[in-house]
């Protein structure tokens, strides 16, 4: 009896199979219909039942969070090593380009993101703490380095990410690029040439 409590039970090989396909399908539904697209088309495009899908992923966002598990893992990466060293306004500027395209993986992205932040309900809370949580100290130490105007804050940044994700969805990404480019030029401390 003990041994068989004390061992790690894996998922059958054919609900590995479902979940993998799950997660195939919602990256080519929400690629083409965005965030909010129907869970039923994932389902169907899986080739499962809509229990089969509410069985592996319960929610709207932990079907996403699953989708984001990996993306997200690439990007904290990517901000632990931006906070490895000196934080100019570039450094910010990389962290704020790297976030909005991540926010941009699929229309409607970004608006769920937001969301996520402040439910700590949500199988993307998490990640969204943290995301925000990198972004905050990038720009700290970018304002206590004089990389970026004292009146810099935190919150700029991440209005800036937000609307350059929704610039970027609807209006393309040069305009997202201008805008992060013309915000971003207006927080730097006017004696920065990074």
């Amino acid at each position: 009896m003990e041994e068989t409590a004390s061992r790690v039970r894996r998922p059958r090989a054919d609900a590995r199979r479902n979940r993998e396909r799950l997660l195939a399908a919602a990256d080519e539904v929400f690629g083409a219909g965005g965030a909010d697209a129907p869970l039923e088309h994932v389902a169907r495009r899986a080739g499962v039942g809509v229990g089969t899908l509410y069985g592996h992923f319960p929610t709207r966002r932990a079907l996403i969070a699953a989708l984001l598990a990996e993306r997200n893992e690439d990007l904290f990466e990517r901000g632990d090593r931006l906070l490895d060293g000196p934080v100019t306004a570039d450094i910010v500027a990389e962290w704020v380009r790297a976030v909005v395209q991540h926010a941009a993986t699929y229309q409607g992205l970004a608006a769920v993101l937001v969301e996520s932040l402040n439910d700590d309900g949500s199988e993307l809370h998490a990640s969204c703490l943290r995301m925000n949580g990198i972004g905050e100290e990038l720009v700290d130490r970018a304002c206590r380095s004089a990389a970026l105007g004292p009146d810099a804050t935190a919150a700029d940044v991440f209005t800036l990410i937000n609307a350059a994700a929704w610039t970027r969805e609807y209006a393309g990404p040069d305009q997202a690029e201008r805008l992060i480019t013309l915000v971003l030029n207006g927080l730097r401390a006017s004696n920065d040439s990074t």
